[in-house]
């Protein structure tokens, strides 16, 4: 029996660049063993594919709302729900 599988695409607002945000984002990823990937946007904002078991997305989700020790999050919106992610966890470059 395959456990069911969850695919988000989240915008995260607050002070989450400069603080380590994305590499944490992705050694959490790869701990839950989920695929996809993070950026920073020009904007101030964090950017976040994640793809795998509905409870390591949702796991991640709740860790996103916390951020690192030096990050403020102000908001996690899901701005999409579904969707293919690529295989792997990755760092892309600020868009």
């Amino acid at each position: 029996m395959s456990e069911s599988r969850r695919t988000v695409h989240l915008l995260i607002t607050g002070h989450v660049q400069g603080v380590y945000f994305r590499a944490w984002t992705a050694a959490l990823a790869q701990t839950l063993r989920l695929d996809g990937w993070v950026r920073n946007r020009r904007d101030g904002s964090v950017e976040a594919l994640f793809q795998g078991t509905a409870d390591a997305v949702e796991s991640m989700i709740g860790h996103c709302r916390k951020g690192p020790p030096d990050a403020r999050v102000d908001t996690v919106e899901i701005i999409q729900e579904a969707g293919a992610a690529p295989a792997g966890f990755a760092v892309l470059p600020t868009a």
